[in-house]
C-alpha cells in the first residue's frame, strides 16, 4: 500500500478552502492534515507534520503569500509548494514559481490539472528520501525526594563524558545549574521553546551556554513567568531537537511527577535514580519505581545510584537492594567538604579534583551507563521480610499523562 499524499492548505477565505478541499477529496491518495488562513500557525503545522505538499492560495494580498512561499521553500524544502489563484495570468504564475512554488493550480480547480499536479508532487515526494538523523543518548538524573544531590550528580556525569554533551536544567522554577558550572547564561530553555519550530544547529548553539569544548548548559528560565509559559509538548520538541545536535543529553528534572518531568522521563534512554541511605529517601525511591512500572518504563531503563554513601551508615546495602528489587549501580562516597568546594568554585568535581573518590566513582558510573554494562532484573522478586515492619507499600499518586496529538482533518 502506497503512502498517502499528505497536504496542508493556506486559504484566503472559507469558500476557497472548501473548494480546494472538495477537489482534493476526489483523489484517493490525498490526506488533508491541516488548513486555515493564519500563515504563522500553518507554518508551525508544516514544521511539525512535514506534509508532502502545501497549497497556498494567492488572494488579494498576494505579496504576503509569496513571502510565505519563499519561507517554506527555504525552511521546509522537502514539502512541495503549490500556489493556487483565480488570476492565472503569466505574471502571477511566474511570480509564484520564482518565490519557490513547484506547481500552480488555477481556481476553480480542474480535475485533470489537479491529477497532473499531484502526480508530479508524488514523484517529487518519492525522491525526498530523508537521511537518517543521528540520535543522541538521553540520561535523566532523577529523585522524587529533594536533597539527594541530583544536580551535583547530573553536572558531574555530564562533565565526565568525552563527547559533545548538553546539560539541561528542567527545574523550571528554581534551577541553579549555572552555579555548578560557574557560568552566567544569557538565554534559557524558554527561549528555545519559543523558537522551537525553527531550531537548527546554529540557533541551538546561540541559546546554550558553553562551559567547555564538549559541555554546554541549557539553563532554566530566570523569571518564573517565563517558566509558566512552557508546555510539556514544548519540552518534548526541544529535547527531540537536542538529540540531533548532541551525542549526550543529561537532564536534571524537578523532584515531582508533573507533566514537564514526565515529558522528559518518557524520552530518556536511562533514568539515574538517586537516593541517600535514609528511610525517607529509600521509601521515596520505592514509590518512584512503582510509578515507573505504572508508566510502562522497563526496569532496564533505571539505574540506581546511592549518593553520600558512608561505611558508618547502619543500613546494609544488600538489604536495600532486596527491598527495592533492583541492583545498585554505584555508590558515590560522602565527602561534604570536597563536594561543596567544587560547587563554590563553579567547577565539576570530575575536573577540579579528578583523583577524589567521588570523581572516580562518578566517572565509573558514566562509563558503565555509556556501555550499558550493568546487570538488571526484569522481573525482580525481592525478599522484604526484614523491611516489612519499617516500610509499608503505598499506592502511587495519580500522575499526569503526557500526550502529543496530531492534527487530522477528514476530507
Amino acid at each position: 500500500m502506497t503512502q498517502p499524499l499528505t497536504v496542508v492548505v493556506l486559504s484566503t477565505g472559507l469558500d476557497n478552502f472548501k473548494e480546494i478541499r472538495s477537489a482534493l477529496a476526489t483523489d484517493g491518495r490525498v490526506q488533508l492534515l491541516a488548513g486555515g488562513n493564519d500563515s504563522d500557525q500553518l507554518h508551525e503545522e508544516i514544521v511539525r507534520l512535514k506534509p508532502a505538499a502545501a497549497i497556498i492560495a494567492l488572494g488579494g494580498n498576494s505579496e504576503q503569500a509569496l513571502k510565505f512561499i519563499q519561507r517554506l521553500n527555504l525552511e521546509s524544502p522537502r514539502t512541495a509548494v503549490i500556489s493556487a489563484a483565480h488570476n492565472a495570468s503569466p505574471d502571477v504564475i511566474l511570480q509564484s514559481l520564482r518565490a519557490g512554488a513547484r506547481e500552480f493550480l488555477r481556481l476553480p480547480i480542474s480535475q485533470d490539472e489537479l491529477t497532473t499536479v499531484l502526480d508530479r508532487v508524488a514523484d517529487f515526494s518519492a525522491g525526498q528520501v530523508e537521511a537518517p538523523k543521528k540520535k543522541g543518548r538521553m540520561i535523566a538524573v532523577f529523585s522524587s525526594k529533594g536533597g539527594c544531590g541530583t544536580s551535583f550528580i547530573a553536572t558531574n556525569l555530564a562533565a565526565a563524558t568525552a563527547a559533545r554533551t548538553v546539560l539541561v536544567d528542567l527545574n523550571l522554577q528554581a534551577g541553579d545549574l549555572p552555579l555548578f558550572l560557574g557560568v552566567e547564561p544569557k538565554y534559557s530553555i524558554a527561549d528555545m521553546a519559543e523558537n522551537r519550530t525553527r531550531l537548527d544547529d546554529a540557533l541551538i548553539s546561540s541559546f546554550v551556554t558553553p562551559y567547555s569544548s564538549n559541555l554546554s548548559l541549557l539553563a532554566a528560565p530566570r523569571e518564573a513567568d517565563s517558566a509558566d509559559e512552557i508546555e510539556p509538548e514544548h519540552v518534548f520538541e526541544v529535547l527531540q531537537r537536542l538529540r540531533e545536535s548532541y551525542e549526550y543529553i543529561v537532564l536534571d528534572p524537578q523532584h515531582t511527577f508533573d507533566s514537564i518531568t514526565l515529558a522528559a522521563l518518557d524520552q530518556a534512554d536511562e533514568i539515574v535514580l538517586v537516593l541517600t541511605l535514609d528511610i525517607p529517601a529509600i521509601r521515596s525511591t520505592q514509590r518512584a519505581l512503582e510509578i515507573f512500572d505504572r508508566l510502562g518504563y522497563p526496569r532496564k531503563k533505571v539505574r540506581i545510584v546511592v549518593n553520600r554513601w558512608s561505611k558508618q551508615i547502619d543500613l546494609e546495602l544488600r538489604q536495600v537492594e532486596k527491598f527495592l528489587g533492583e541492583p545498585v549501580l554505584g555508590f558515590v562516597p560522602s565527602d561534604y567538604q570536597t563536594a561543596v568546594t567544587s560547587i563554590n568554585l563553579g567547577q565539576p568535581l570530575v575536573e577540579s579534583n579528578e583523583n577524589s573518590k567521588i570523581a572516580m566513582e562518578i566517572r565509573r558510573i558514566a562509563r558503565t551507563i555509556a556501555t550499558s554494562a550493568v546487570s538488571v532484573q526484569e522481573e525482580p522478586k525481592p525478599r522484604r521480610a526484614l523491611w516489612k515492619s519499617i516500610f509499608k507499600r503505598e499506592p502511587a499518586r495519580n500522575q499526569l499523562e503526557f500526550q502529543v496529538s496530531s492534527t487530522d482533518l477528514s476530507l
